[in-house]
């Protein structure tokens, strides 16, 4: 889940795994893979960012465990 905001200031937390294409018009605009379209006042790269900073702690305590733990 990523932490966004619409473009009235309000916040919005989204299923990162969701997201199918971000656009960079005048705004950015998130297209879930729902086919639901969501406005934000983040630019593309922040959501780019937030998307590999979510991936990255989903992968980081499978990464920390070693083959000797299991």
């Amino acid at each position: 889940m990523i932490k966004i905001r619409r473009l009235n200031q309000s916040e919005l937390v989204i299923n990162a795994e969701l997201i199918e294409q971000v656009e960079a018009t005048p705004d950015t605009i998130i297209t879930l893979t729902t086919g639901k379209k969501i406005v934000v006042l983040e630019s593309s790269d922040e959501v780019v960012e937030k998307v590999i900073a979510y991936r990255l702690a989903c992968i980081k305590p499978v990464v920390a465990i070693k083959p000797t733990d299991i």
